[in-house]
């Protein structure tokens, strides 16, 4: 199994995950959590919220950092967001969240728009005015918010698991800060080699790409990722 070019320096800055209650929320907060990081777990219940965060600090020790709050708190609470809702509520709460979202955050955003949300297949993506989930993002929030695609094609499962990753994770933004500290948050999860991919309009791609993998998940009942091959070593830092 290949493995990660782990940055063993925190981040230092609390990481709310907003609809964080979901499996991939919780697997993210998990993990991110045992790397040492400062976690902040939201959801629509406040109680819901607390009692996630509180699952997940059983699991990631006592000295992990972990604490729950409804979602508009934690948005204020932080200025990295993690937001991992389905594609049929992003526009809704993105909207209803905007006021709370501080100047100079940094959304980053695992949605994928499939067809699942509208009783079709999950295996199949939607047509996105914007181009693509991550585009809608840049536009429901405010202007000064950096937002990143990331993380989508991580398995929950394994996530909420203890065995390292064996997967790449596809970073785009237009803001190249906020891409590089994605790609260290990236980095700090066991297994998962982050990529530079370039602009977010390239997000379209690798929302696609996730449904490719839930399709041979269903039909072949495993727990697929992806690794990006023929690439210099730098491209993976």
């Amino acid at each position: 199994m290949s493995s990660s070019p782990a940055d063993t320096k925190p981040i230092r800055r609390p990481i709310a995950i907003i609809g964080g209650t979901g499996p991939a929320g919780m697997g993210l907060a998990l993990r991110w959590a045992r790397a040492g990081e400062t976690i902040i777990i939201g959801s629509r219940d406040a109680e819901r919220a607390r009692q996630s965060a509180a699952a997940i600090q059983q699991k990631a020790g006592a000295e992990s950092n972990v604490s729950g709050m409804e979602n508009s708190e934690a948005c204020a609470a932080a200025d990295i967001l993690m937001l991992t809702v389905p594609f049929e509520g992003q526009a809704t709460l993105l909207k209803q969240l905007k006021p709370s979202i501080t100047e100079g955050s940094i959304l980053i955003d695992a949605t994928v728009p499939l067809a699942a949300s509208i009783g079709g297949r999950a295996s199949r993506t939607l047509s996105v005015w914007q181009g693509s989930a991550a585009q809608q993002t840049a536009e429901l929030v405010p202007k000064e918010v950096s937002v990143v695609s990331a993380f989508h094609n991580l398995s929950a499962d394994l996530l909420n698991g203890e065995a390292p990753l064996d997967c790449d994770v596809i970073v785009c933004s237009d803001d190249p800060d906020a891409a590089q500290l994605t790609r260290e948050l990236a980095a700090k999860i066991p297994g998962v080699r982050p990529i530079d991919g370039g602009k977010l309009e390239n997000s379209r791609i690798v929302e696609q790409i996730t449904a490719l993998l839930i399709g041979l998940n269903i039909r072949h009942k495993g727990h697929a990722g992806i690794r990006i091959t023929g690439l210099p070593p730098s491209a993976y830092r």
